[in-house]
Parts: C-alpha cells; sequence; structure tokens
C-alpha cells in the first residue's frame, strides 16, 4: 500500500471503465488524483466514487483549450505532476469500404491528437521521475475486421511512446504504454447494437484469450499502477501487456 503516497497524478477519461478503476487504485495508493471526463454529470459521480480529495475537471482532450484548463487547475496545487495516464480515447467499428473522412478523423483527434497533446502540455508540470503511461490496445498488433482506424490510431500511440521515452529521459520521466486484452466495459459493450448482441461479443472476445474470459477494470488498473510506482522505476519505452496471453500465442 501508499506506492504512490504524496504523488499527483492525472487520469484523462478517468469517469468509466479501466480509466475510473485506475483512478480508485491510484487514490487507494496515497496519490491526489485528478480525473478529466467530457460530461459533468458522469464526472461528478465518479469524483465522489474515487473519494481521498480527487479533483474532476470537465474536458475533451482532442480540445487544446480544454487541455489547458485541465493543466492550468493542477498546477495551481503547485506540486507538479508525478503520473501522468493518458488513457482518454474510443473507437467503432467501421470497414475501410465503410468508414468516412468524419469517422476517420474523430478517431484521429482523440487517440491520437488528444494524447500528444496531452503529454505535450503536461511536460512543465512533469517533477523528475515521472511516469507517462499511455494507452494502447492489442488492436494495433492484430488485424481486427472493421477496426483498422482505432488499430491505426494505437499503432501511432506505441510509435510515440518509444520516441518519448527516449527524449524524456534525460529528465528522468519514463513512458511506457498499457496494452490491454479484452476488458469488460461500458466501452466495449457500446460497440454491439444491444444488451444480448454486448453479451455476445463478450463471450466470443473471451474465448479467443487463453486464460478464457475479457478481464475486470481493476487487473487492468493493477498493471498500469505498477508502471505509475517505484516498482518499474527501471522500465520506459516498453509495452506491458495485461491481455490474459491474447497476443502471446
Amino acid at each position: 500500500m501508499n506506492q504512490l503516497e504524496g504523488k499527483t497524478a492525472l487520469v484523462t477519461g478517468g469517469t468509466s471503465g479501466i480509466g475510473l478503476a485506475t483512478a480508485q487504485r491510484f487514490a487507494e495508493e496515497g496519490a491526489h488524483v485528478f480525473v478529466t471526463g467530457r460530461r459533468q454529470a458522469e464526472l461528478d459521480q465518479a469524483v465522489t466514487s474515487i473519494g481521498h480529495g480527487a479533483v474532476g475537471v470537465r474536458g475533451d482532450v482532442s480540445d487544446l483549450t480544454d487541455l489547458d484548463a485541465v493543466y492550468a487547475k493542477i498546477a495551481q496545487r503547485g506540486r507538479g505532476l508525478d503520473v501522468l495516464f493518458a488513457n482518454a480515447g474510443g473507437g467503432s467499428f467501421a470497414t475501410l469500404e465503410e468508414l468516412d473522412a468524419a469517422h476517420f478523423d474523430q478517431t484521429f483527434a482523440v487517440n491520437v491528437r488528444g494524447t500528444v497533446f496531452t503529454v505535450q502540455k503536461a511536460l512543465p508540470l512533469l517533477n523528475k521521475g515521472a511516469s507517462v503511461i499511455l494507452s494502447g490496445s492489442t488492436a494495433a498488433t492484430s488485424g481486427t475486421p472493421a477496426f483498422g482506424v482505432y488499430a491505426a490510431t494505437k499503432a501511432a500511440i506505441r510509435s510515440f511512446g518509444r520516441t518519448w521515452a527516449v527524449e524524456l529521459a534525460g529528465r528522468s520521466v519514463r513512458v511506457n504504454v498499457i496494452v490491454p486484452g479484452p476488458t469488460e466495459t461500458t466501452g466495449l459493450r457500446g460497440l454491439a447494437g444491444d444488451a444480448a448482441q454486448a453479451d455476445g461479443l463478450i463471450a466470443q472476445l473471451g474465448s479467443g484469450v487463453p486464460l478464457g474470459r475479457v478481464a475486470r477494470p481493476d487487473e487492468i488498473a493493477n498493471a498500469v499502477l505498477f508502471l505509475a510506482s517505484g516498482q518499474s522505476s527501471f522500465v520506459t519505452g516498453s509495452e506491458l501487456f495485461a491481455d490474459g496471453g491474447e497476443e502471446q500465442q
């Protein structure tokens, strides 16, 4: 316990799923947690569930003005930033034949542009020894029909992670990518048309995992905590696969 005692952490997209579970885990470990989300009601609920003095700042990571407001709030505390989990992102199904410019632009705006400027704008606040964790995906290393645009954004994130790990090493800032396998979240279930289809999707995805099931958000949060804490002090530029063995077959 108390692996993040005295640390300041930011989790973007922290109102549900892996982001919320990670924010809760960080708070349990002693961090002062800031979380972002686009919808105020969900953000307020998340802050209540996280507890421990967590602070919610409404914002969309693809909006640079919103990002400025997030970091202004963190700067007011005067203790810099020790952990950044750039988690906000998402995607939807569209084959090459089906996708249009709006689908492409929106997915890249949130997943790539949002992540790039979330990290860039954090630089003035990052303390020596800070940990930056980027949200990757197994989709980046496997071909999933109708998920090509999303997969491409996550491949870009993996590439940025390698580069930033080298660029920020002189500041003793570590940059790593967490790669979850299929995880039981509202976002994943939302890819299906209805509850019955969502159950079928979860079952199908779980059948492709050697451990025979999809992950729980708290299991991914535990892996993110490892990358955030001093337990991973000599780990940078890496991908940590928390995928139940899915991509290791």
